[in-house]
């Protein structure tokens, strides 16, 4: 037996991921009536990482900031850029896509039980009042905006204490994440279970029904992923940037495509981060902001099904309301919870750009929920292995023009 764990510890994570997902499916078309049992290891590996995530991002940002000294350089307003310009650039390929590869809807009946923003101002007002939620209510509420906002404050409040205080906040960090660590090592067995829970509830092939309009959203996803952030991250580095963008498709990505959940995969872009030797006081701001406000993923999710809806009507687009889409899908991205299915319920948002009512907009929200199995996942793949790339590129940017 211990030779055993031995054997499956030099494997590496990824390589134990991808045995715990074969396992998974060969368990759910073998014996899918035993679900409970094996799809509760799935269940518990998320709510174990949701549930350290809030209090693991308070400690990080406010211990970060505490610590910075004011002649250190973090490169924040680079990968602030990135992430807002990549989130947006995502929108306008999803826009471009939706053209070329027009996907109509059979709308019939609305769903119920759906309640969404109904306009930007519902957004930008959601927002406000999640920066100024009460701190402890944010985090067991894992209202993440208002997370990071209490932690920059208090962080810089903390910045006044003395060395002592720092190093207990630098300690419980330590703590916070060596408990991470420890979680995440269980994540092949948590993996076996959610995959075996998708396919044994949905089977293979419960997602043919609506296979063109998955295949335009993952076709976007993939163009950003493999096409665009390359570009961003070869403009920042003036290197090939495919062994970045591969590695943390591969490191990040992958656990983030079955978690479904970017602040669920804050730990994992922490480790990889460091494993990438990249500068501890951007990184840990960076990665928790980037879980919040980096979502090109949701951008593409909303921008097509909303594109779709308006195909679905005959209502014709012109550029400049085609471009507006994009910036309402910006914001409204950024907006979305870190969570599985945040970006659908702002569909309506979107939609009502072009005056299409919110009982229609709701069956497209159904929809969503429905090729949310594999959606969802590469939606929250893409935006959680973004954060590390763009971090990192920002950073080598920061050394080019430094000269090392």
């Amino acid at each position: 037996m211990k030779k055993l764990l031995i054997s499956w510890n030099k494997l590496g994570l990824v390589k134990q991921i991808v045995i715990g997902l074969l396992v998974g499916v060969v368990l759910a078309l073998t014996i899918p009536d035993i679900a409970s049992p094996i799809s509760i290891l799935g269940t518990l590996f998320v709510g174990v990482l949701k549930a350290i995530a809030p209090i693991l991002v308070l400690f990080l940002v406010i211990s970060s900031i505490a610590q910075h000294q004011k002649n250190k350089k973090t490169n924040m307003k680079s990968i602030i850029v990135l992430y807002l310009v990549g989130t947006f650039s995502a929108a306008v390929i999803a826009v471009m896509a939706s053209f070329l590869f027009p996907v109509s809807l059979d709308l019939v009946d609305s769903p119920e039980g759906f309640v969404a923003p109904e306009g930007i101002v519902d957004v930008l007002q959601t927002i406000l009042l999640s920066i100024v939620d009460n701190p402890i209510k944010a985090v067991t509420e894992a209202n993440f905006i208002g997370i990071l906002a209490w932690a920059i404050l208090f962080g810089i409040a903390f910045r006044r204490a003395g060395d002592s205080t720092k190093a207990l906040l630098q300690d419980t960090s330590n703590v916070m994440l060596k408990v991470v660590e420890w979680i995440i090592r269980f994540a092949p067995v948590g993996i076996l279970g959610l995959v075996f829970e998708s396919i044994s509830a949905n089977g293979l092939g419960s997602l043919l029904t609506y296979g063109k309009l998955l295949a335009l959203l993952l076709g976007c996803m993939f163009i950003v992923a493999l096409v665009v952030n390359p570009l961003f991250v070869f403009s920042f580095t003036r290197k090939n940037p495919y062994p970045l963008v591969l590695t943390c498709l591969r490191e990040s990505g992958i656990t983030a495509f079955f978690t479904r959940s970017s602040a669920a995969n804050i730990p994992v872009n922490l480790k990889l981060s460091e494993k990438l030797g990249l500068n501890k006081d951007t990184y840990s701001i960076a990665i928790p902001l980037g879980a919040t406000i980096n979502m090109a993923g949701a951008a593409v999710t909303i921008t097509v099904l909303t594109l779709a809806t308006v195909h679905s009507l005959d209502i014709q687009v012109n550029l400049l309301t085609a471009l507006l889409l994009s910036f309402i899908a910006t914001i409204s991205a950024c907006g979305a919870s870190g969570v599985s299915g945040g970006s659908l319920l702002l569909i309506p948002l979107a939609a009502s750009l072009f005056g299409i009512p919110s009982d229609i907009a709701m069956q497209v929200v159904g929809i969503g929920f429905i090729i949310g199995v594999v959606q969802d996942s590469a939606e929250t793949a893409l935006n959680s292995s973004t954060d590390v790339m763009f971090t990192a590129a920002a950073e080598a940017r920061e050394k080019r023009l430094a000269g090392h």
